[in-house]
């Protein structure tokens, strides 16, 4: 029986590339996407891109954009707390998979037509929610800058289990005489708790939406709504 030919290649392209770029992101952080890396990822030469890139500018572009095109979008007919809610959760989920794109993000020059469309959904949403423009300017930077802090505390975290909580709360409750009583006892409320504790990034949510509501209400009759 002859052997099985290995399936082709397929050809380089543009979208393979970029794919290949996140996965190195993925792996060594921004700072390893190289042209070089990216052209060993895929087994070819690092030449061979300029066919399909400018340059690591294009491909930083590129790959941020597609890391917000997997972004729920807000819906046309949703309210506007749903739809800002269902969009940070899912923010949340895709800037936790690409932590590094947190570097990228806001300093792009060339955003790409996921970013842009990004932008646009999320503006449009609280447009029509009746928030003015330069309000809802302000909100969309407030539930940003919220977004991006926590999924960046929360990738940097010194532990990913309950059971990593769970060591560090007791070692900080063997000693005699803690110089740390507060922050012990907040440990141990975490790490001693039968159930799941409050998701912080939701308490702090709803916070957030519940002050932005407060000046969407606020907001005075002479708006340039």
């Amino acid at each position: 029986m002859p052997a099985r030919k290995p399936p082709p290649t397929p050809p380089l392209s543009r979208a393979r590339v970029l794919d290949a770029a996140i996965g190195v992101a993925d792996d060594g952080g921004v700072a390893a996407v190289t042209l070089r890396r990216v052209a060993d990822a895929l087994g070819v030469e690092a030449m061979s891109l300029y066919h399909h890139v400018a340059g690591k500018d294009d491909i930083l572009d590129g790959i941020v954009d597609l890391v917000l095109g997997q972004i729920a979008l807000p819906e046309d007919d949703a309210d506007w707390r749903a739809a800002m809610r269902r969009r940070a959760r899912s923010a949340r989920q895709a800037l936790s998979r690409h932590a590094w794109v947190l570097t990228l993000v806001e300093s792009r020059r060339n955003p790409g037509p996921a970013t842009l469309g990004h932008h646009e959904a999320v503006l449009a949403s609280l447009r029509r929610a009746g928030f003015a423009a330069l309000e809802a300017g302000v909100a969309f930077a407030a539930l940003d800058s919220y977004l991006y802090g926590y999924v960046l505390q929360e990738s940097n975290l010194p532990f990913s289990t309950g059971q990593e909580l769970d060591l560090i709360a007791t070692e900080l409750a063997a000693e005699p005489q803690t110089p740390y009583p507060h922050l012990t006892e907040m440990l141990g409320a975490y790490a001693g708790r039968p159930t799941a504790a409050p998701d912080a990034f939701e308490v702090g949510l709803e916070l957030l939406l519940d002050g932005l509501e407060r000046r969407r209400l606020a907001q005075g009759a002479g708006s340039d709504q």
